[in-house]
């Protein structure tokens, strides 16, 4: 069976079972009641209770709960208890807040459909609300109309619609009736085709209805959208292994230290199951959820100050461990106007910036041939290419409305897909009459018979019929939209004004070449993304010498590089293995379908590759939401594509993309510091409690690891999430979906030094409790146990200078660079020291005074672990 867009109008009307009068009233009723009304279908909705319930379907988050059951319930720890449910709630709220709801896409979609239509129903013309259209209805079109659903044009006059929501293509689409001898055709080489949301810009028109609701292309979008499935972020991924990690390590140390304890025989069953939960309890992060979620916070609000409006909190992270950025062209990589880039005429081929008078016939050609309207604002109206040259004769000062009120239109030869030429006649001062042709090249050359140079106008030749073409095509190469221009006078206007008796006999006055050029900056994030071993990539509903252009301008491909582009036709003939096998040959992406784009981002994701997909139009919805981030436009993006994102750029910007990236990597690398400190501190407070109680001395209290866990843990991480941005950190490869937070070094760093905390710790309790202190006595038990909690306490804060780089010293990277860090540390230290040294506290927390000499002991432990962190990072670096 053969298409719509393959059917002749009389073909399509039979088929349709329709006519040119329409349908009658009573068989439009009765196939709305068969097939539903003209809407989308809505995705299922979670409520607000089911989302928060979905944030506690977390690994980690699972285990934190566990440990609040028995920090309560078999510890009797309440207060231990309270502060990890109230880490879990907080985290929940968070989540809730940020994540967008899944069905906004879909809602955006709805809002976007026109409200009313106006149909041919019994020979009469009614306005009927576009969710009450049926199949075979009659739409009569005309500019500043949405199409309400998608249609087989029958009738066209002069009809341009814009369609860059669906195709992604900038310049308004040209309509024609004629059916097209072709199986499988683009959305965007459909040009007998209307589909619903597009705009009508230009002429009138008149359609069937050939598709309502779900079956028609925004139809099939919303379907895509509903139908993907929500990915994990790598963030999400690695917090999942991290508990998992953290789970089994946690049962391993419990099991282990009941078993030795019964072994030995130290306590009493009751008592060893007591202290190997304890155990348990103090090896968890419970903080770490809160410290995640407040770090992604604070880079969320760093993003929105750099123009990157993130929309949920994994999507700040997700960015630092991409490593495919699919970018649509339109908007994001040009600017999403149309510029007139170069001019020929007098025989040369000259850049826009050249100067040019105002009585040359170009500029006064296409500023006369042109339906541009300017508002009261000066806000110019109309086709953006008509736009782009009457922006250009601003730009050279040329004052159209003084020329137009001394050569005023009096008849027009309007533009017709077919011939591709329009004509304007202007009656001059002298009483003849100024004829303005602007049109295709070569339609346009066939009615040329004289040539405007230098020295006068003289007879056209083949020589500079070959010298035109051959520039013509030398501009096309470049991705250059190339009108030509023409001119004569008459002494009448004749009768009647059509293309035969007005367009022959011109003068060549000149070609224009115009284009949507690419954003300044855009080719400088193009290297900065490559130089940090992400593929740019561009994705585009334009054609495929445009995209090729424009890739190699850009230097997302090398110019002339046609291997490396491919057409969406070309795509469909590879199945999804070959197309796996073959994706990393291509960069640049024309004449794609929304189910294309789907296709390249799963793909790269097969390949264990984290994508990041951009878009602006409806088309991009289904692999904005497929894509690991997808990114929205916020100037010329839709609500719809908005809806489906995880992030928002405000202004449109792929330098903004590369700046997020910076910012992501950034906030990965600050929770891998916040990780190591806070594990490395959780793994020397287990390796402390661990050893004492083998060696059968005095354990801490209960109270002084959960007061240690509070004031110690908390400030220093979330301090060290707003850590500056380590120098050399956009030269390094993207980590990537396989690395995880102990990559790179971590896990080792971890495990060392928390050893060396739990260590040193020890130590200074052994110290304590067997060498003279200071005249000549030992120190008493409880002087020894103060020293080994302030020595546990105090270690770490030393430590969290150590974290703020896993591998650079500590003096390259600035050890007090971080105002906010600073402050932490000194909170923390107070709070720490107000349990020692405040009276009333002393007897709350089981402590005694200490001496100096005591305290320098203490201090001497915690300096010692900065120098014994730098002697290994100084090794490390040597080694690598």
């Amino acid at each position: 069976m053969k298409n719509v867009y393959q059917l002749s109008p009389d073909e399509v009307l039979a088929q349709e079972k329709s006519q040119l009068s329409g349908l009658t009233t009573a068989e439009a009723d009765q196939r709305l009641a068969t097939n539903g009304p003209n809407e989308l279908a809505q995705g299922k909705k979670k409520s607000m209770f089911m989302r928060f319930v979905d944030q506690f379907k977390d690994f980690m988050i699972i285990v934190l709960l566990v440990a609040a059951l028995i920090a309560g319930v078999v510890v009797h720890e309440w207060a231990d208890a309270g502060i990890i449910l109230a880490v879990v709630i907080l985290n929940a709220v968070f989540g809730v807040f940020q994540e967008s709801k899944a069905e906004e896409a879909i809602d955006a979609l709805k809002e976007m459909s026109t409200p009313n239509a106006r149909v041919r129903r019994g020979n009469e013309v009614l306005t009927v609300p576009s969710n009450q259209l049926v199949v075979g209805d009659i739409i009569l079109l005309e500019a500043g109309d949405v199409v309400p659903a998608d249609l087989r044009l029958i009738e066209s006059a002069n009809l341009k619609i814009e369609e860059s929501a669906l195709t992604g293509e900038s310049v308004p689409v040209d309509k024609t009736t004629a059916p097209i001898d072709q199986d499988q055709v683009g959305i965007g080489d459909r040009t007998n085709m209307a589909f619903m949301n597009s705009n009508i810009t230009y002429g009138r028109g008149v359609g069937v209805v050939v598709a309502t609701g779900m079956q028609t292309e925004v139809g099939r979008i919303a379907g895509m959208i509903n139908a993907a499935d929500e990915t994990t972020t790598p963030l999400q991924d690695n917090l999942s292994q991290l508990g998992k990690s953290l789970t089994i390590m946690i049962l391993v140390i419990a099991v282990v230290v009941f078993a030795v304890g019964m072994w030995r025989g130290a306590m009493s069953l009751p008592e060893m199951f007591l202290t190997a939960i304890s155990l348990a309890v103090a090896a968890i992060p419970e903080g770490l959820p809160a410290i995640v979620t407040i770090i992604l916070a604070l880079g969320t609000q760093k993003m929105v100050k750099r123009n990157a409006l993130v929309r949920k909190l994994p999507a700040v992270e997700t960015l630092g461990s991409t490593d495919i950025i699919a970018s649509d062209k339109t908007g994001t990589l040009t600017q999403n106007k149309m510029t007139v880039e170069k001019v020929y005429y007098d025989g040369q081929l000259q850049d826009a910036s050249a100067d040019i008078t105002g009585d040359n016939p170009i500029l006064r050609i296409m500023n006369f041939s042109n339906d541009t309207q300017e508002q009261a604002d000066g806000k110019l109206l109309g086709d953006p290419t008509e736009t782009a040259l009457i922006t250009f004769g601003q730009t050279k000062g040329y004052d159209l409305k003084t020329e137009l009120d001394e050569m005023p239109r009096v008849a027009e030869v309007p533009f017709d897909s077919e011939r591709k030429l329009m004509s304007t006649i202007h009656q001059m001062p002298d009483g003849r009459y100024f004829v303005a042709t602007k049109g295709a090249p070569d339609e346009l050359l066939k009615r040329v018979t004289q040539i405007a140079m230098p020295d006068g106008v003289r007879d056209f030749t083949e020589d500079d019929d070959a010298a035109i073409l051959a520039t013509n095509k030398r501009l096309a190469t470049q991705a250059l939209r190339v009108l030509g221009m023409a001119y004569k006078f008459v002494d009448t206007v004749p009768e009647p004004v059509d293309s035969t008796t007005v367009e022959h006999d011109l003068i060549f006055a000149g070609l224009v070449g115009m284009i949507d050029p690419e954003r300044p900056e855009a080719a400088a994030a193009v290297a900065e993304a490559k130089s940090a071993g992400i593929r740019p990539m561009m994705i585009t509903g334009d054609h495929r010498d445009t995209a090729e252009a424009i890739a190699g301008r850009l230097g997302i491909i090398e110019p002339g590089d046609d291997a490396a582009v491919i057409t969406g036709a070309e795509l469909d003939e590879q199945s999804d293995e070959e197309f796996s096998k073959n994706v990393d040959k291509y960069s640049v992406y024309a004449r794609v379908a929304p189910e294309h784009k789907v296709r390249i981002v799963n793909a790269w994701q097969k390949r264990g590759k984290v994508v990041a997909m951009t878009g602006d139009g409806v088309n991009d919805a289904p692999a904005l939401k497929a894509a690991d981030i997808g990114i929205g436009m916020g100037i010329t993006g839709t609500e719809v594509s908005k809806g489906a994102s995880d992030m928002v750029l405000a202004d449109d910007n792929f330098k903004t993309i590369v700046v997020a990236v910076e910012e992501g990597r950034k906030v990965f690398s600050n929770i891998q510091k916040a990780i190591q400190y806070l594990l490395s501190a959780n793994l020397g407070e287990v390796l402390t409690l661990f050893m004492m109680t083998m060696l059968g001395w005095d354990i801490l209290a209960p109270v002084h690891i959960l007061w240690i866990n509070l004031v110690t843990d908390t400030f220093p991480a979330i301090a060290l999430g707003v850590e500056p941005t380590e120098p050399g950190i956009m030269k390094q490869k993207p980590r990537g979906r396989a690395s995880n937070f102990f990559s790179g070094g971590v896990g080792s760093a971890i495990i060392y030094q928390g050893l060396l905390e739990g260590l040193l710790t020890l130590g200074v309790y052994f110290i304590a409790i067997t060498w003279p202190v200071h005249s000549g006595y030992s120190a008493i038990h409880a002087d020894a146990l103060t020293m080994a909690y302030a020595t546990l306490g105090l270690i770490q804060l030393f430590h969290a200078f150590n974290v703020k780089s896993v591998h650079q010293s500590l003096f390259k990277v600035g050890a007090f660079r971080n105002k906010a860090f600073n402050w932490a540390i000194l909170a923390s230290f107070i709070l720490l020291a107000a349990t020692i040294l405040v009276p009333g506290f002393n007897g709350l927390f089981h402590v005694t005074s200490l001496d100096l000499y005591q305290w320098a002991i203490v201090i001497g432990a915690g300096l010692l672990m900065i120098v014994i962190v730098e002697v290994v990072k100084f090794f490390q670096r040597r080694r690598a």
